[in-house]
């Protein structure tokens, strides 16, 4: 069965009747567009060659190089004038005046005095000048017609002819004539091309100083690439800084402002100038305007430092070449060196260079450390480079916590004696631990050390990277305690106190490094206790003075001003065990990299200086060991042993409890706190059984006394 299908849309095109006849439709052709007119067309031809880059350059050059010479004639017409008045001396007493200075401004007085005097001397000498000029010239006349007819005389004998009297007199007037002739000739042609000489001189003059408008110069300096540092770009980059009192000082000053300028010194991969700023300008407020006094100076901001010198109302200027802070600095010595090794007292660590490319070297001998910065900064690297250096000197230990947990720290293996890697709350709680040990051990040798100050013990580094985990730590112990935190309670926080209060005296040290800086992860007693403090960029002031210190921040350190991702690895560093430049409390340092494999080969260099250490990865807070008890079990049936022996023994029971802090020295600590000592037989050292016995029957005997009271 055929359905009948209904269309829901209208067709657009009628339905074509094959019969209808053919329509054509006539299309006309598109007028042409109407003539541009002349004017127009000349107009944007004239527009199109004024504006094209090549007629700007034409233009440029143009003014330039007649500016060149008409600013030339200018500098050239100052420079007369100076030399011939007092203007000179009359600037250099307004600038010193300006700025204060009472005592050059007396100087540039008398200078000025000195000066009236002797051109009034010069021109009443003018006064007699002609009548002496004129004797003169008669004289020398005379003298000289005298000698030549004399000469002519001589002539005359030894030729028999008395017409040779004359001879050198005509010779004379000959040459004169000659002279004259000479100068007739020359004369036209210099007339006509001394003025473009002088021209030429003028231009010298003027592009010698870029006596020029900035839009005329050429590119490369109006970009500041390669600009150099002159007295007059310093003086204006100052003028222009938006200082009311400075701008008005050296306008006064006139063209003598550069008088406020030391010497420009080439320092590294830049140049050093010391500003004496004038009376009624405050140092912190050139400080503050860091970033426009760069620009003004055709630099970025992080290519100029500011620091503050001993010197009164004095800033010192750095200033980098163009892109110089971007270059890589090369390898650590410590790669490149093979044969390097390290002396905990008397070394210094190869760390960087310096701002002026000077090789940064670090003293670590009992002082504590502390780097921080933001995150992925190279914070570790700068620290871990350190420590590897140290690793060279065997006599060095390390306890190490990594609570960053990614293996930065695993080339240590088989040189820290205790090696910590990981970011959970187990891990902050063993650092914590780890800590804690440390302040016994310093415990241990202050005691030691004050029954016998000769005795002498291996620094110990007790390294914790990433510590701001452990001040934040919220777990617990036991007795309540919190493991973080920074109150009197916090066992981090008083075990870190504890070294930094006492652990120098003994070389227990403790190194910190900790990221993006604040009251809660990084407390204020804590960081005031390292000796030597590192900052990488940080985010704010308030920051960078937690990092380093408000007094370093207060004379010009600014890692808050260092640029994020792009100043990897480059350090402020304040501490007494680097060389900073006399007047200042901070330097800035770009430390080498080392990366992991070369970082590899370091450790295993350290590790076959030392006899071989056994890392243990965990802290053991079990069952703490009866050390009387274990002197007795270790001596067995024996009625003594030497002190060495037991010792050995002590170390196989447990190598974690006894390791090498355990000394004759400790041991015999331990018998004298219980009434008993190690004596001598046949000249040795040696422990009596029954001696050990009796210590444990005095102790078990005092423990039952106290319980029973």
């Amino acid at each position: 069965m055929s359905e009948n299908v209904v269309h829901l849309h209208k067709p657009t095109d009628p339905p074509t009747d094959p019969a209808a006849p053919t329509v054509l439709t006539v299309v006309p052709d598109t007028p042409p567009a109407p003539p541009v007119p002349l004017w127009v067309r000349s107009g944007r031809a004239v527009k199109t060659a004024v504006t094209h880059e090549t007629t700007k350059t034409t233009a440029r050059a143009v003014a330039r190089h007649s500016l060149y010479t008409f600013n030339g004639g200018r500098i050239v017409a100052r420079r007369t004038w100076d030399g011939k008045t007092g203007a000179r001396y009359e600037r250099m007493i307004r600038t010193a005046e300006a700025a204060g200075n009472l005592e050059a401004a007396e100087e540039w007085e008398e200078r000025l005095q000195r000066f009236r005097a002797a051109r009034h001397h010069r021109r009443m000498d003018l006064l007699h000048s002609p009548v002496e000029a004129a004797k003169g010239i008669a004289v020398g006349t005379g003298v000289s017609i005298g000698v030549l007819v004399a000469l002519g005389v001589v002539m005359a004998i030894n030729n028999h002819d008395v017409t040779d009297v004359i001879t050198p007199l005509k010779a004379t007037i000959e040459f004169i004539a000659l002279l004259i002739r000479i100068v007739q000739v020359v004369w036209g042609p210099a007339l006509t091309i001394g003025p473009f000489l002088a021209l030429l001189a003028l231009w010298t003059v003027g592009s010698k100083q870029q006596a020029a408008p900035q839009w005329a110069l050429p590119a490369n300096v109006r970009n500041g690439e390669g600009e150099p540092i002159t007295p007059s770009i310093v003086v204006k980059a100052l003028r222009d800084l938006g200082v009311p009192a400075l701008r008005n000082a050296i306008k006064e000053m006139g063209d003598a402002g550069a008088s406020m300028l030391g010497p420009i010194r080439i320092a590294g991969c830049g140049v050093e100038v010391d500003v004496t700023l004038p009376s009624g300008v405050a140092t912190n407020e050139v400080q503050a305007k860091r970033r426009k006094l760069a620009e003004n100076l055709t630099r970025h901001e992080h290519e100029v430092f500011i620091t503050i010198p001993e010197a009164a109302r004095t800033v010192r200027l750095w200033i980098a070449d163009s892109g110089a802070l971007d270059e890589p600095i090369g390898p650590s010595p410590l790669v490149i060196d093979e044969t390097m090794t390290a002396n905990y007292k008397t070394g210094k660590a190869p760390w960087g260079q310096d701002l002026r490319g000077d090789a940064a070297a670090i003293s670590l001998y009992q002082r504590h450390l502390l780097v921080t910065g933001l995150s992925n900064q190279g914070k570790t690297a700068a620290l871990r480079a350190l420590a590897l250096w140290l690793a060279l000197d065997r006599n060095v230990e390390f306890w190490i916590a990594d609570l960053k947990g990614i293996g930065d720290w695993a080339v240590f293996e088989g040189i820290a004696k205790m090696l910590i890697e990981g970011p959970a709350d187990d891990h902050c709680i063993q650092a914590t631990e780890m800590v804690e040990d440390a302040v016994e051990e310093m415990n241990w040798r202050i005691e030691a050390q004050r029954r016998d100050p000769s005795v002498v013990f291996p620094p110990l580094i007790v390294l914790v990277d990433e510590a701001q985990k452990a001040f934040m730590c919220p777990a617990k112990g036991e007795d309540k305690r919190p493991y973080g935190g920074s109150k009197a309670t916090s066992r981090y926080f008083m075990a870190v106190r504890e070294i930094h209060n006492q652990g120098r005296a003994v070389d227990v040290l403790m190194w910190q490094g900790t990221q993006d800086p604040t009251d809660q992860n990084l407390p204020k007693l804590v960081r005031e206790g390292a000796h030597t403090r590192a900052s990488l960029v940080v985010g704010t002031e308030s920051q960078a003075e937690m990092a380093l210190g408000a007094k370093a921040v207060n004379a010009g350190a600014a890692p808050h001003l260092l640029r994020q991702g792009l100043d990897k690895g480059t350090l402020v560093v304040a501490s007494d065990g680097i060389d900073i430049p006399a007047g200042q409390s901070s330097i800035t340092v770009r430390t080498h990299f080392i990366d992991d494999e070369p970082a590899a080969e370091i450790a295993a260099r350290a590790k076959a200086l030392r006899d071989g250490v056994a890392t243990l990865r965990a802290v053991d807070r079990g069952e703490e060991r009866d050390a009387l008890a274990d002197v007795a079990a270790v001596l067995g049936d024996a009625p003594r042993l030497r002190t060495n022996e037991v010792l050995k023994r002590l170390h196989a029971l447990d190598p974690g409890t006894y390791g090498d802090q355990w000394t004759n020295d400790r041991l015999k600590s331990l018998l004298e706190e219980h009434g008993e000592e190690p004596k001598k037989s046949h000249g040795v050292m040696v422990v009596h059984r029954d001696h050990v016995l009796r210590a444990l029957a005095n102790r078990d005997a005092e423990g039952s006394a106290s319980a029973a009271e």
